[in-house]
């Protein structure tokens, strides 16, 4: 009952009939979160779906990465974090303690802002994950590494190369490894912070593309301060402001006819 309750009170977030159906990955329904007497996200209502693109916008510390954060309960590592109120992932709220975390993890791959592989060979940062869980088989392990860099549109640059400290590579095949190493755990979800601030122009392209091709397998969430980024490959936009969500529509309805005058203003340049 409380979940239809959620519904009614929240009847902006009905998506459009023109929408096809998709099944929700994610639901958040009421989420708030304090860091000690900060209240950094107040009753978060979303509903992140199947094989599309979720775009996060906003200006900085309207708590667009702490919300990301609470989709792995990554959050939960800052021990000022108090946090109430319910996500659903696939039917199960994350935030019931009898939900282990550690499958949550392994179900939701995180890249992060700045791109952070491991001090290893670029075969050992994709193969990481694998052994982690429990796999050994060298042969498996290739097949695994193999895919994964090519899932990353990576492989090719890096195929002769895997011995090599991934140190080597640029900041561009940096994060696109990490990406790999990502993937290589056979996510359900994949969570994206930023993922391209701290590339070049051509690079952030790459990763573009790469969010696109992958969005056919995966569920995709990306926080972005850059909104034509956001425009060009996002299917569904949510504007955080004050750690409050104040419009949450299709992608080409926030940029092109936003309800709310906040968003318009933001989109537009007039603040943030």
């Amino acid at each position: 009952m409380k979940q239809e309750t959620v519904k009614e009170k929240k009847p902006a977030e009905a998506q459009p009939e023109a929408a096809v159906q998709k099944e929700s990955v994610f639901k958040t329904e009421g989420i708030n979160l304090w860091y000690g007497d900060t209240h950094a996200l107040q009753d978060i209502h979303l509903d992140q779906r199947e094989n599309e693109v979720t775009a996060i916008i906003g200006p900085s510390g309207c708590g667009k990465s702490t919300y990301i954060k609470t989709l792995n309960r990554m959050v939960e590592m800052n021990d000022s974090v108090k946090v109430t109120g319910k996500i659903f992932y696939r039917g199960s709220n994350i935030y019931d303690r009898k939900f282990p975390v550690e499958v949550l993890r392994t179900r939701v791959g995180m890249v992060f802002q700045k791109p952070n592989p491991f001090p290893k060979t670029i075969f050992e940062n994709v193969a990481y994950g694998p052994k982690i869980h429990g796999i050994r088989d060298k042969k498996i392990l290739k097949e695994i590494v193999e895919s994964s860099l090519k899932g990353a549109a990576i492989w090719d640059e890096v195929k002769d190369r895997l011995d090599e400290n991934a140190f080597g590579l640029s900041g561009g095949q940096q994060q696109r490894l990490c990406i790999a190493r990502c993937l290589a755990i056979e996510p359900d979800v994949i969570l994206m912070d930023e993922p391209t601030s701290a590339l070049d122009p051509k690079s952030t392209l790459k990763v573009e593309e790469l969010v696109r091709e992958l969005k056919q397998k995966y569920s995709i969430t990306i926080v972005t301060h850059n909104m034509q980024q956001a425009a060009r490959i996002s299917d569904r936009t949510a504007f955080f402001l004050n750690g409050e969500v104040v419009e949450y529509d299709r992608t080409d309805k926030i940029f092109s006819n936003p309800e709310d005058k906040r968003t318009e203003d933001y989109i537009t340049g007039r603040f943030g």
